[in-house]
């Protein structure tokens, strides 16, 4: 017989492990009651480690955390991500100081800003370097650091450190994984690091992300929904997002796709 505690942490890592499980299931394999299991999972839900749903639950973190590399990534609903990008580089003002994350919308968004006057560009990811190295109206700082083969991303404490000097008026970040109850989450622990500090050092703190981020969460945390100012997304978000945004404190703006 397993005491309550021990219970729900196998009821948890079931559910880690299968991604998903039903009530009567979990009754079934943990020889409980069925409304001992609802119990569990409510007081699982409570502590972030389980999602509940219609007669059962879901793993908060994925079980396939693998990350697409950044060529991989790249033509991945292009037209949602170029269009999110042209959102942003509204909200970009002549003589702004920006951090770019690295991502693929934020590279798009790097091509986009190309002709603003007196822009100072911070950035840890080599092609948006490359997309705005030759730009004489911009300032281009990089953040030094080791380059993660899968995002071309310079990451580590040299990066770290260089963010921690800064204070810039938007941020505009990426991000894998956008969650009510994870928050915004990524794969890799050392960027994860990083877009915490991008956070930290953002006067306004953007978020671009297409459709498919929303809903998922993936192994690190970078931090919860009220810590970003605004959200650009593209018209196939889901329904409920605009009601979790808005009780998070997040605007949301929605960016249609050209002709639309």
């Amino acid at each position: 017989m397993l005491f309550e505690e021990e219970r729900k942490q196998q009821i948890s890592d079931h559910i880690q492990n299968t991604g998903r499980a039903s009530v009567q299931e979990l009754a079934l394999t943990f020889q409980v009651s069925e409304s001992t299991v609802r119990r569990d999972l409510k007081d699982l839900e409570e502590s972030g480690m389980v999602r509940r749903t219609h007669g059962g639950a879901v793993a908060l973190i994925q079980a396939d955390n693998a990350e697409p590399s950044y060529v991989e990534k790249e033509d991945r609903f292009r037209l949602q991500k170029e269009a999110i990008a042209r959102e942003a580089a509204a909200l970009v003002r002549e003589g702004d100081t920006l951090i770019l994350d690295s991502g693929t919308t934020t590279y798009y968004l790097a091509k986009a800003i190309k002709s603003i006057p007196r822009l100072t560009v911070v950035t840890n990811s080599i092609v948006v370097a490359q997309e705005l190295a030759q730009q004489s109206n911009i300032s281009l700082v990089l953040t030094g650091g080791t380059v993660r083969y899968e995002t071309l991303a310079m990451v580590g404490p040299m990066a770290e450190r260089a963010l921690e000097q800064l204070r810039v008026d938007k941020t505009f970040l990426a991000i894998n994984g956008i969650d009510p109850a994870a928050g915004l989450t990524t794969p890799s622990i050392t960027e994860a690091e990083m877009k915490r500090k991008m956070i930290h050092a953002g006067r306004e703190v953007i978020l671009l992300a297409d459709h498919s981020k929303y809903g998922k969460s993936v192994f690190a945390k970078v931090a919860d929904l009220k810590d970003i100012d605004r959200l650009i997304a593209d018209p196939l978000l889901p329904e409920t997002a605009m009601k979790e945004l808005e009780e998070a404190g997040v605007q949301l703006t929605i960016a249609a796709e050209k002709g639309e």
